[in-house]
């Protein structure tokens, strides 16, 4: 891994890995969900879809044929704290990526008719996440545990909220987000030195300066949400505090979160999928943040077994709140990491992403060596300290289906004095 700073001080990632043909090439920048007010709740999502929608050299039709005319692949996402614009080509390709990328980046029209029609598309996009019940109830989840902090906020943004943008809203928010600070370059494939050049002759023009921007730590609110739509199924989710990015205690999290509902061996989809048939979708996730992380279990079963799957996976919390994970488990879940971890840089798309996002988001990066050695080094006690952090907490809940009766009167505190008192006695 190499890392540079252009001639105004815009960050370079980038790794050589001479052994394949392709590179891919993302422009990060450090900016979501979380840095809007709630007037302007989804013009970072708005601003990624309009960067595609023509510059004074390209119409939307014509990026789309200089990618697909090469074979490439060219799109973006936005996240509750960055937007990254991405391709994946050919290694002989890189500079048409890359001029095509950056002239959206700088100077993209903003037209106003593009932007009429662009605004419908999300629209519909809210619409139709709204009518994915399963989906729907992340963002609900979010609620419970953030309430009114900015973490909480939708990513597409509200129908009332996108209504009142035009383009003056999203050029003012790309002047003040869209800074040299806050943008990192990131690139891995068959590259050498010259991509250096590259990149100058592209960005080292940027010339938008601005300050870091500061994020107010959120609390935790073990909140109790419930969203009702007719569906088949209950979709439920059930959220504890976790770690930050680069927290010390992030490799034990992930190694407990293996063994509670991220794969199909552990406890959860064990219980509930292959013991009883109760859900065909179980599972449980991690998500780091800046300055915080969720801990989430997510569960779809039938209103008639809704009561059934919740107080199995109280039961299997519960055993972890007195007894922890045993030996077994730990050992596993470290395998089950490295494998996964290597398994995962396997792809010039996927170190991209490693690249960029430890660049925008620590500002450090380790070696498949170090990460490694890491994992191996995870205790117990680190163990015991993450479940100490998750059920300091009563748990927040989500769900979404035609009635509350099953959750209604649950108590979500049971873990905070079950783990306090199990450390107490020493079990």
């Amino acid at each position: 891994m190499k890392k540079i700073q252009l001639g105004n001080g815009l960050r370079v990632v980038m790794e050589q890995i001479p052994t394949c043909r392709s590179v891919s090439f993302g422009i990060w920048v450090k900016t979501g969900s979380r840095n809007e007010q709630p007037a302007s709740n989804g013009v970072s999502h708005f601003i990624e879809h309009m960067l595609f929608k023509g510059t004074d050299r390209y119409d939307a039709k014509a990026i789309a044929e200089q990618f697909d005319a090469i074979g490439g692949n060219v799109n973006a996402f936005t996240s509750k704290e960055y937007t990254c614009y991405y391709a994946k080509v050919l290694d002989e390709h890189l500079p048409i990526a890359v001029d095509v990328l950056s002239d959206m980046f700088f100077r993209s029209k903003m037209d106003d008719g593009e932007l009429l029609k662009e605004k419908n598309v999300i629209l519909e996009e809210i619409s139709m996440y709204e009518d994915t019940p399963d989906d729907m109830v992340h963002d609900l989840m979010a609620l419970a545990a953030y309430g009114e902090h900015p973490l909480a906020y939708p990513i597409l943004g509200t129908e009332e909220r996108l209504k009142t943008m035009d383009s003056s809203h999203l050029r003012a928010y790309m002047k003040e987000h869209y800074t040299i600070e806050n943008t990192v370059i990131s690139i891995a494939g068959n590259i050498d030195d010259s991509v250096i050049d590259l990149m100058e002759k592209h960005f080292g023009a940027f010339d938008v300066n601005g300050v870091a921007e500061q994020v107010t730590l959120p609390a935790f609110q073990s909140g109790q949400l419930f969203h009702k739509k007719k569906t088949e199924q209950n979709h439920i989710c059930i959220s504890f505090p976790g770690c930050k990015i680069g927290d010390p205690l992030q490799f034990a999290m992930v190694v407990l979160n293996n063994a509670i509902g991220g794969g199909m061996s552990s406890r959860l989809f064990q219980e509930i999928r292959e013991k009883r048939g109760l859900a065909y979708s179980v599972y449980s996730y991690h998500s780091s943040h800046a300055d915080s992380g969720l801990f989430t279990i997510y569960a779809g079963t039938a209103p008639k077994q809704t009561k059934e799957v919740l107080d199995l996976t109280k039961e299997v919390l519960h055993d972890l709140a007195v007894n922890g994970l045993s030996e077994d488990e730990l050992r596993k879940g470290k395998e089950q990491l490295k494998g996964s971890l290597i398994l995962s840089l396997e792809s010039t798309g996927s170190r991209m992403n490693r690249l960029g996002k430890n660049e925008l988001m620590l500002g450090r990066h380790h070696t498949l060596d170090e990460m490694i050695a890491k994992i191996e080094e995870v205790t117990m006690d680190d163990v015991n300290a993450v479940l100490d952090l998750m059920f300091a907490e009563p748990f927040a809940l989500a769900m979404v289906g035609a009635s509350d009766r099953t959750i209604a009167g649950l108590r979500r505190d049971d873990f905070v004095a079950l783990r306090s008192n199990s450390k107490v006695t020493g079990q």
